[in-house]
């Protein structure tokens, strides 16, 4: 079960029936296809079409503060959710947190080795429908002090309109539906493997922000 907070002071309660992750899911299919190959260089396999849409356990969309990992190898992506409820349409930030190890192995897998983490504030889809590329998603990293890794606009990635059509086609939209963006390209340089992660939705038009931010704890070595 997930609560939100809306700008109205409304509190909406959603039990979470399906998750869905999107992924290679930039509005610039050029640009998906040069980093598609990047990752098959780094061995990771390469989907059979783009954009993709991975389904995930639904126990696995939290809003916690931790995420317990079994290595150093995990990370965090800057994304954008929508969580369709009985009414309406919310959209809320979210941070896909993968086990890269596990993704040369595939990508569903290091999805659901891990959580997807949200943000306990939303907006109303609807109030931000019409100026959605204009908001801002940007993350940072923090081993020792905080560095940005991520910076860009929803507008370089797939709208959640594109993604709401989606889900009507395949008959999954639902109360319960929670669905994440897919994320903006990571700064180069920066390690990604970091011990904490910070991830914020701007509306720059309202000043609004809404924000999750998370310590990764690693978890002792087995006992064997």
């Amino acid at each position: 079960m997930l609560h939100f907070s809306l700008p109205d002071g409304q509190r909406v309660a959603v039990d979470v029936r399906q998750l869905l992750n999107a992924g290679f899911a930039g509005r610039s299919q050029d640009d998906v296809a040069a980093h598609v190959a990047e990752l098959v260089a780094m061995g990771i396999p390469a989907p059979t079409k783009t954009p993709c849409l991975y389904p995930i356990a639904p126990f696995l969309a939290v809003q916690s503060g931790e995420v317990y990992a079994q290595h150093g190898r995990t990370s965090g992506e800057a994304e954008w959710a929508i969580v369709i409820t009985r009414d309406e349409v919310l959209l809320t930030v979210a941070c896909d947190h993968t086990d890269r190890d596990l993704e040369v192995h595939g990508v569903a897998w290091s999805k659901q080795a891990a959580p997807d983490m949200l943000g306990r504030q939303a907006w109303r889809l609807s109030d931000v429908a019409d100026r959605i590329d204009d908001l801002t998603l940007t993350a940072w990293v923090r081993n020792g002090e905080w560095t940005e890794i991520q910076s860009g606009t929803c507008g370089e990635l797939l709208p959640p309109e594109y993604w709401i059509d989606v889900l009507h086609a395949q008959k999954l939209y639902a109360p319960g539906t929670v669905l994440l963006s897919g994320t903006i390209p990571m700064k180069k340089g920066v390690d990604q493997f970091a011990d904490e992660w910070r991830v914020e939705l701007g509306d720059p038009l309202t000043g609004r922000t809404i924000a999750t931010e998370y310590h990764v704890r690693r978890l002792p070595d087995p006992i064997a």
